[in-house]
């Protein structure tokens, strides 16, 4: 039977671009790894997502090309992955080609043998060589000739390959560190921070929001102006360059530059989710009006542009319209002028950058990172631009926008929907709140099968088991949202969702969560890793969530599988700490966490404002714990027998390890109790 494209049978976007591709394109699976093993033949893997700027420039040169397409069929069985869908294949490929000692990234380009296992790799190919890089088709014929003639060359490769996977998935173990260790992390990072311009220095610039979140708690426990001068000046920098969407709201990806000026134009959930909760926890120390702004413009465009039908949020938006990198975006001097009048244009120019030449391939990416940033409170200024950057958007409107990616992964929407409900808290938006519980039920009714989680879900059609990263960021966001409502169910579906990991992701032998559950198929290996990598490590965040349930519930089994974890990564921690800030800030949680216990009636006055001194409160190690007057907590909890005689009106303890305050009915007073040293 003659082989065809098989991806028209699939609901990802990044799969249903390549469906009519002249490359026989599989999906993966058990049938596309068979007929490999059939026909005997090296295996092509293009992993990919759909927002990826450099995917689609080497699918219109190589992949839509009928010659090159034809070498591809005639040599390879090839296989097309969407890396958002599987993660668990895109980092076990990843991995194989950092092992090769080359960067990796997207498009990720790997030769498999018929039984998936890597021989060799890289990423983008050009058509012709250029960027000191050789040609697509000739690496293909390369490849395909290596395979067929020099099988013991393969084979060595292959087991070179298998060896660096396994270190890779053994992590070193060691014992847990002290507190020192946040003193040394946070002394060895500020050096390597751009003072200039924020954000580690050079180019691209990330947003790299774990490790920022380091540096803000290390500033804040240390009184250190200048650590957390380090986080605001990286975020004010962010909110003003051309990353941030002035007249959208959202950010992009990152920036190609080192002033945050040209962005990798490409939104994602999650680096949105991440901006917005360390946006959120500086404000609650500044009470900075531009961070406030950039918080309500970005879910003002989360709200407007990323819901899903049945209130959960969509992946991405995509980098390119019209085939053209950032098009949708950017301006030129004389639309500007066309659009507005002279007044309006005139100020409106002279605020965002826009010149006649442009800033940036001709035209002007919008940014305020060229002006004094005292002018940026300037509420009468801001309000003189309300009705011009209204304008603006109504004609971007018109444009043909960039594809949305509009599949539901959950790890991504935990992490929107625990940022969501923590801003909403904070603020004191209820449609926020509402919004954030919804996305919530979405998730949990229809990417799940009892309490095991579905990782995607687009047109309702559930794809892929969950990974540890689903599991530790919806019990996350179940904590997050528990602690906003005090509704019970939340905490006791994160209870559920740490059974499964625990019954199917934990490493009984050597510590840790494996990415992928014991009953995870076509994998030629389990991952296992502490490392950021563009989101928090699962572990990581795994010690978060059993840091909450400890004192949340004040069961210790909770602490000791959060010590388990961290002691199984504890030997990388010296020399890979800025790849590990997730775990560190966790292992900080479970060490040092203010826990801050409320009883109140349902709707008491009193008791809501003791919640806006608590919202108020910077107190990034803060747990809190709701309770009605009628609610106890566990007998060896610290503040049970503080709980034990029937509680008369609002009050609130604050607890630090097995010690918690006297009862407190005053705001002010509990605002002190909760932001002294």
């Amino acid at each position: 039977m003659m082989s065809r494209n098989q991806l028209d049978q699939e609901t990802s976007p990044y799969l249903l671009q390549h469906s009519t591709n002249p490359v026989h394109w599989r999906p993966w699976g058990a049938a596309a790894l068979a007929e490999a093993k059939a026909a005997n033949k090296p295996i092509l893997l293009s992993v990919g997502y759909a927002a990826c700027h450099w995917c689609h420039v080497m699918a219109h040169e190589s992949f839509e090309d009928e010659t090159t397409a034809q070498l591809i069929n005639a040599l390879f069985v090839p296989i097309k992955v969407d890396r958002e869908e599987r993660p668990d294949l895109d980092i076990i490929y990843q991995s194989a080609l950092a092992s090769l000692g080359q960067q990796g990234g997207w498009p990720l380009t790997m030769f498999l043998t018929a039984d998936a296992e890597p021989f060799w790799g890289g990423t983008y190919f050009p058509p012709s060589p250029r960027f000191g890089r050789p040609s697509f088709r000739d690496v293909l014929t390369g490849v395909a000739a290596t395979y067929t003639a020099e099988p013991d060359k393969i084979s060595t490769n292959v087991a070179a390959l298998q060896q660096a996977l396994l270190r890779l998935a053994t992590p070193e173990r060691g014992s847990i560190p002290d507190r020192a260790i946040f003193e040394q992390i946070a002394t060895a990072v500020l050096p390597a921070v751009d003072l200039v311009h924020g954000g580690l220095s050079g180019a691209p610039k990330f947003p790299q929001v774990p490790m920022f979140q380091l540096l803000w708690k290390a500033g804040l426990r240390r009184a250190d102006p200048a650590l957390r001068e380090a986080v605001t000046n990286t975020l004010t920098h962010m909110c003003q360059g051309g990353i941030y969407d002035h007249l959208g709201g959202g950010f992009a990806r990152y920036a190609t530059d080192e002033s945050w000026l040209v962005p990798h134009f490409e939104k994602m959930l999650y680096d949105n989710a991440q901006l917005i909760e360390l946006l959120t926890s500086v404000w609650q120390h500044d009470a900075s009006p531009l961070y406030a702004a950039r918080i309500t413009e970005t879910i003002d465009w989360l709200l407007r542009n990323m819901l899903t039908d049945h209130g959960a949020f969509a992946a991405t938006l995509d980098a390119d319209s019209e085939g053209v990198e950032g098009k949708y975006y950017v301006w030129s001097s004389e639309e500007i002028d066309r659009v507005l009048p002279a007044d309006q244009a005139s100020l409106l120019k002279s605020v965002y950058g826009v010149t006649t030449g442009g800033n940036w391939e001709g035209h002007s990416i919008l940014n305020r990172n060229h002006r004094d940033s005292d002018a940026d409170s300037d509420d009468a200024l801001a309000a003189r631009l309300i009705g011009a950057k209204r304008t603006l958007l109504a004609v971007r409107s018109k444009r043909i926008p960039p594809a949305r990616d509009d599949k539901c992964l959950a790890d991504w929407n935990g992490m929107m929907i625990a940022a969501l409900a923590n801003a909403a808290f904070v603020f004191r938006r209820a449609d926020w709140q509402a919004a954030a519980e919804k996305a919530f039920a979405a998730i949990r009714d229809h990417q799940s099968i009892d309490d095991r989680l579905v990782h995607s879900m687009r047109r309702g059609r559930r794809q892929g088991e969950a990974m540890l990263d689903d599991y530790a960021q919806m019990a996350r966001a179940a904590l997050v949202l528990y602690a906003t409502t005090g509704q019970q169910s939340y905490l006791s579906q994160a209870s559920r969702w740490v059974n499964v990991v625990d019954r199917h992701f934990r490493d009984d032998l050597n510590g840790g969560c494996f990415f992928t559950a014991d009953n995870a198929p076509d994998l030629i290996i389990r991952t296992k890793s502490a490392f950021d990598q563009a989101t928090p490590s699962g572990n990581g965040v795994m010690v978060d969530v059993l840091a909450r349930l400890f004192y949340q519930t004040g069961d210790d089994l909770y602490r000791q599988r959060a010590e388990a974890i961290v002691s199984a990564f504890a030997g990388q921690i010296e020399r890979s700490f800025p790849s590990m800030a997730s775990l560190l800030n966790s292992w900080e949680l479970l060490n040092d966490a203010v826990h801050v216990v409320v009883v109140a009636a349902s709707g008491d006055p009193a008791g809501q404002t003791l919640l806006t001194a608590i919202a108020e409160s910077c107190q990034p190690n803060l747990v809190m714990t709701r309770l009605s007057p009628d609610d106890r907590l566990p007998d060896d909890h610290p503040a049970a027998a503080k709980l034990a005689s029937k509680i008369a009106g609002a009050v609130a303890f604050v607890c630090r390890g097995p010690v918690c305050s006297a009862p407190i009915i005053d705001p002010a007073a509990l605002h002190l109790a909760l932001t002294e040293s």
